[in-house]
């Protein structure tokens, strides 16, 4: 499940922290989820579409951007996290760009049932990218 509040990011281009500052901002679109139960365990393959667009201030023909995968238990608190790095190149001839990143992993259920666990997956964002998106919803304006 795409976290919805983390489900886009900005990296600035320039000192401020305003709209025309952006560089690039970057979206989750979506999560293929693929899961095989073993014993104690989830295989889970993951196939996590990933969108990157320039901003007011782009610098550069891509940009790098951090998310995370996170297993939450029934209480929501969070049994393991992984943060991915993720370049994506952004030709400069184009506005925006996607890739899909493939990921697999092995998630141990410690006794629970699978379906007391949750995938989680979002972009690990700075005090100044949450602050950002206080007052901005994005450049699509969803």
């Amino acid at each position: 499940m795409i976290l919805r509040p983390l489900s886009q990011t900005a990296v600035f281009g320039t000192q401020g922290r305003r709209q025309v500052d952006v560089g690039f901002y970057g979206r989750l679109s979506e999560v293929e989820a693929k899961c095989q139960i073993s014993g104690d365990t989830v295989r889970a393959s993951l196939d996590i579409v990933l969108a990157a667009e320039r901003g007011a201030s782009a610098k550069g023909d891509g940009v790098d951007l951090e998310y995370f995968v996170a297993v939450t238990g029934s209480d929501q608190s969070i049994l393991s996290k992984k943060n991915f790095p993720i370049r994506i190149n952004v030709p400069a001839d184009a506005r925006r760009a996607a890739v899909t990143d493939h990921i697999e992993e092995a998630i141990a259920l410690g006794g629970r049932r699978p379906a007391d666990v949750t995938i989680n997956v979002g972009f690990q964002q700075s005090p100044e990218v949450v602050e950002f998106y206080k007052n901005f919803r994005g450049p699509t304006g969803r």
